[in-house]
């Protein structure tokens, strides 16, 4: 036996074993990614006035007025994170936060300036993950799934 197929035989196992635990790991970032989302459209929300004011000043929303863009931000942040959550048109709710993190990114010039980097990152992370979800689809553990569109 040579060295490529031993290194597969010992693949073999921990492949398996991903493909049981994938499920439950794409639950695990649909939810976590939720749970984020929903958290800042809840602030927006609790004061409108301060997010209006921010997306006037701070955030540079290209193409919308800034009421409009906090609007739709902010629909998005509470709209789509449930379905996200419960894997209802995950791919759909997955390409939407996609595009409201993107929106984020470009909007918000100071976001590269701060002196800590995880600002940033988390914002690249979190639209990888997303990525991830609308290749994949939400996974067997969603309602997509539930409900027979088997699309990913």
């Amino acid at each position: 036996m040579n060295a490529v197929t031993r290194a597969y035989d010992l693949g073999t196992p921990i492949a398996r074993l991903a493909d049981q635990l994938q499920p439950l790991l794409l639950l695990t970032l649909r939810v976590y990614i939720a749970w984020v989302f929903i958290k800042a459209g809840l602030t927006k929300i609790e004061d409108w006035d301060t997010t209006l004011f921010l997306f006037a000043e701070e955030y540079k929303v290209p193409l919308l007025p800034p009421a409009i863009a906090a609007f739709m931000g902010t629909a998005g942040e509470i709209v789509l994170p449930p379905l996200l959550a419960i894997g209802l048109a995950g791919r759909f709710a997955a390409l939407g936060l996609f595009i409201v993190n993107l929106m984020a990114v470009v909007s918000y010039p100071a976001l590269w300036e701060f002196e800590c980097p995880a600002a940033v990152e988390a914002h690249l992370w979190w639209g990888v993950g997303l990525l991830g979800l609308v290749a994949f689809g939400p996974g067997t553990l969603s309602v997509d799934r539930l409900l027979g569109r088997r699309r990913d």
